[in-house]
């Protein structure tokens, strides 16, 4: 019991710095760029584009091959030696002396952090069946309280600088890893790994080896399709914010605020009440539904009240990642648990490319001149209706 009480606090603190490392760097990002380039914050906005689209990039490569190479050598060397990467890498970004560096620094930080999938499957060693989406939503909690955590104290932080919230990052990494050398245990025994081959150790070859399980290929496109809609939170709500409500900074960031707080009670709390009592399919669906009703409430929302209301709704989409992620890996060898949480990685890396293209392009068009009509939250029905068919397709599946 000790031995798995130690793997979940490791990995509750390992994906709780993740999350606090990339929020942490949000506030002083625009600003850094600026400096870096000598050009105005529209041009920064475009580079800051493409530095989270490389991010991006390297989650959807990496995540299957950390995940692989965990089931293969274990859990613990590959979640330390990425802590340890980490560090570095927030070095690099903090000295870096122009853009090109940058870069680098973010190409070799999503390489690094490409670890939520080998964190999901150091959970699920140490899980009942019955216990796993709970666990599971502990990694969500994380995730959310590291986003309410992360920005603000980058904001905080880069008032005495644009490159102290990096070394802040970097020292806070060097310091779980140490923590993790002497206390978190290996989960995965010797006689339960597997060889590694690079065949399965790719985003496609990953995704073709779980077809072998036709419940977990079903689900794994209800995730992905579910979660282009999902990421549309990232991808929009600056913008459509402020032009449907005329939001200042901080009233943006008061609300994301309160959505990381409300997921992390949602992940946190509620979801060890309700999945015991539901199950994991119920809530899922319960998670989709939700969902799909937030995002129709924020397409035609008029007044920051009603906003705020569907906030709260959308929180219980929270369901859906523990859940469906439980579902999946109770379907599944223990000594495979890399490989599919890397598929999964990839699949939500991959949905992270493509979301903010189709989002901010929907916004745009429905914004524009040439509009054929004005509809701000015309991005929100559109990830509504993919939640429709992510639900039709889970209908299918269960059957």
């Amino acid at each position: 019991m000790l031995h798995n009480k130690q793997a979940l606090y490791f990995v509750f603190i390992t994906v709780l710095l993740d999350a606090i490392g990339i929020g942490i760097i949000i506030p002083v990002m625009p600003k850094l760029i600026v400096e870096l380039t000598g050009q105005g914050l529209s041009y920064a906005a475009i580079y800051g584009g493409w530095l989270l689209f490389i991010y991006s990039l390297m989650q959807f490569f990496c995540a299957p091959i950390l995940g692989n190479l965990s089931d293969c050598y274990g859990r613990r060397p590959v979640l330390l030696f990425s802590l340890v990467s980490l560090s570095i890498n927030y070095a690099i970004m903090s000295f870096a002396p122009n853009l090109y560096w940058l870069f680098l620094g973010r190409l070799f930080t999503g390489i690094a952090g490409a670890t939520y999938g080998t964190a999901a499957a150091y959970v699920a060693d140490v899980s009942s069946p019955k216990e796993r989406a709970q666990n599971f939503g502990l990694i969500g909690a994380a995730f959310g309280v590291g986003f309410i955590v992360g920005p603000a104290l980058g904001g905080i932080l880069g008032e005495y600088g644009t490159r102290i919230p990096f070394y802040c990052s970097s020292v806070l990494a060097l310091l779980v890893a140490i923590y993790g050398f002497f206390v978190a245990p290996e989960t995965l025994t010797k006689e339960r790994r597997r060889p590694f081959l690079w065949k399965r150790a790719n985003p496609i070859g990953a995704l073709l080896s779980m077809k072998q399980f036709p419940i977990v290929s079903g689900l794994l496109i209800v995730l992905f399709v579910a979660q282009i809609a999902r990421d549309s939170y990232a991808s929009i709500w600056t913008y459509y914010s402020i032009e449907s409500f005329k939001w200042s900074e901080s009233e943006i960031g008061y609300s994301l605020a309160l959505v990381g707080i409300l997921l992390a009670l949602v992940q946190g709390k509620l979801i060890r009440v309700v999945i015991p009592k539901i199950g994991e399919r119920k809530a899922l669906l319960l998670g989709l539904f939700m969902a799909g009703c937030a995002f129709t409430g924020f397409a035609f929302a008029r007044q920051t009240w009603v906003a705020c209301l569907f906030i709260v709704v959308s929180s219980l989409g929270g369901f859906i990642d523990p859940s469906i992620r439980a579902i999946m890996s109770n379907q599944i060898d223990e000594n495979q648990q890399g490989e599919l949480q890397g598929a999964i990685s990839s699949l939500v890396s991959f949905s992270a490319i493509l979301s903010p293209i189709i989002m901010t392009q929907t916004f745009s068009y429905f914004t524009g001149k040439d509009n054929i009509f004005y509809f701000p939250g015309a991005p929100f029905a559109l990830a509504a209706i993919l939640i429709i068919c992510s639900m039709l397709i889970l209908l299918k599946v269960q059957k």
